[in-house]
């Protein structure tokens, strides 16, 4: 049996990993920009598909499909992105004759729609946030939408996803603006500038709430996931399970997902995402009818490989588990890592990765899409890795977030590591005292930037010098006596000082 992986990067390593435990063939498909990247590296197979552009290469259906053909492959996963939730794309899979690792295309057509899945919550008995079940008509109907139900309102793209085609407005005289750029945003990145309005719910948590389907009529609940910590509506910190969800919401929360997936005919591994209130009322958001990014969380403390269910699923094979067997063990906190400068407003940061240190230890998890010597193109997701941390309980899971922090370093490009090392000192990070707006309102404020100044950059350096001196150990490159590196790089030269003046031969 063999597999092809649409897609690239973290989750395209993700998967190979998954299918060699099964005993699955792997085939990776990669663009010219990605020649040398780890998931082609890995794979049993890799096949060109065209140049760095995503809409000629991992967007370019035509191009996978005969890559598939060519490499021999029977079933075809899509990852997240790209095709991951295109309709069409299942459709023309499956006409092929190879199976889809995912939903039905109709599934994925019905939730991906946020007009069309918010009628299925109504149908279904699933809270709903006041808002409008159809696209807004125009400039008008917006508003009279905030005539009727008043300020804030969010802007949302129908078929957007990922933040994108969002826009929340506070002030009448923003509608105009906003209306357009959520059309706009819309329009460019789904094809479609449909837009609807919905009543802005302030200082909620996002909560999602991972479930799996059977072709056989079973469906489970698999815990929920705190989404919270966002920036510009794009999830960048998730934790499993979330600290403000006791047992009861969790059940509820658990068959309200349910009555979704039931109500879509859904079959494979997904999420319905909520937004839960202040005062502990929650509400349907929308479905990513995928593997989400955020996974290893769910996976680290229920104990389960969604991948390879995701995978059985789609062979016909029954679930894996009942719901009783489904309890939550320990905590999980997972961090992305992008190539992006927190310090220059997170600006793109591509280029060529010349040191690369993962932390280790006990409950570290690093799934990441590069290596030492890997180039990050600027042409997609700057997003490099995922850093997941697992312990006993929330308090330990944070103290060892903080330590692997500093064990992680990245040189060549600049990370959002440095953002997490700030957030991580922060009091209401500790307290998880936060909302959807809470990393935004912190940015604006310039306290993550001062927090970070005031850290010790000789302790910065040094660690950095550590992180030379380990990586190069570790491959064997040096001698009983390090200090022979002494002349080589600027980091060894002062790597070989301080280490002398603390520990003289």
């Amino acid at each position: 049996m063999k597999l092809l992986i649409a897609n690239r990067g973290e989750i395209a390593v993700r998967v190979i990993r998954g299918c060699r435990e099964m005993g699955i063939s792997t085939v990776a498909v990669y663009s010219e920009v990605d020649r040398r990247s780890p998931h082609v590296l890995m794979a049993d197979q890799a096949l060109p598909i065209g140049p760095a552009p995503a809409a000629q290469s991992y967007l370019a259906i035509d191009r996978i499909l005969a890559a598939a053909r060519a490499s021999g492959a029977d079933l075809v996963h899509p990852g997240y992105g790209f095709l991951a939730e295109n309709a069409a794309f299942a459709e023309r899979v499956e006409a092929t004759g190879l199976i889809w690792v995912g939903p039905p295309p109709d599934a994925i057509r019905l939730m991906g729609s946020k007009t069309e899945s918010r009628k299925l919550a109504v149908s279904t008995g699933v809270p709903l946030i006041p808002g409008l079940l159809e696209p807004l008509a125009d400039l008008a109907a917006l508003e009279t939408f905030v005539d009727e139900h008043g300020l804030p309102v969010l802007l949302k793209a129908v078929a957007g996803g990922g933040g994108k085609g969002m826009r929340a407005v506070r002030d009448r005289s923003e509608l105009g603006a906003a209306f357009d750029r959520a059309r706009s945003e819309g329009g460019a990145y789904f094809g479609d500038d449909r837009v609807y309005v919905e009543r802005l719910v302030d200082r909620a948590r996002h909560i999602e709430v991972q479930v799996a389907a059977d072709q056989h009529g079973n469906a489970v609940y698999i815990g929920e996931r705190e989404c919270s910590i966002q920036r510009r509506h794009q999830k960048v910190v998730e934790e499993c399970p979330s600290p403000v969800v006791d047992p009861e919401l969790r059940r509820r929360l658990g068959e309200a997902a349910l009555a979704i997936v039931r109500g879509s005919g859904y079959r494979s591994v997904g999420t319905v995402e909520f937004l839960v209130g202040p005062d502990g009322g929650f509400y349907f958001l929308e479905m990513n009818t995928r593997l989400q990014v955020e996974h290893p969380v769910t996976e680290e403390v229920y104990g389960v490989d969604l991948v390879r269910e995701m995978i059985n699923l789609a062979l016909g094979r029954e679930l894996s588990w009942r719901q009783e067997d489904l309890k939550p063990r320990g905590h999980a906190i997972e961090c992305r890592v992008y190539a992006e400068d927190p310090l220059r407003g997170f600006a793109p940061s591509p280029g060529r990765i010349t040191l690369l240190v993962r932390p280790g230890g006990p409950g570290v998890r690093v799934d990441s899409g590069v290596y030492q010597g890997s180039t990050v193109p600027l042409d997609y997701d700057p997003m490099v890795a995922k850093l997941v941390v697992t312990a006993p309980d929330r308090p330990a899971a944070v103290a060892r977030l903080r330590r692997a922090l500093q064990e992680y370093q990245v040189r060549g490009i600049a990370t959002t590591l440095t953002l997490f090392r700030a957030l991580v000192e922060m009091d209401e990070f500790a307290a998880a005292d936060f909302h959807t707006g809470f990393l935004d309102e912190l940015l604006a404020s310039q306290r993550l930037a001062e927090l970070h100044g005031r850290q010790d950059p000789e302790a910065e350096e040094a660690a950095a010098i550590a992180a030379v001196c380990l990586a190069t150990l570790e491959a064997g490159s040096v001698a009983a006596d390090p200090f022979a590196h002494a002349e080589g790089s600027h980091w060894w030269r002062e790597g070989a000082r301080r280490l002398h003046g603390r520990f003289p031969r």
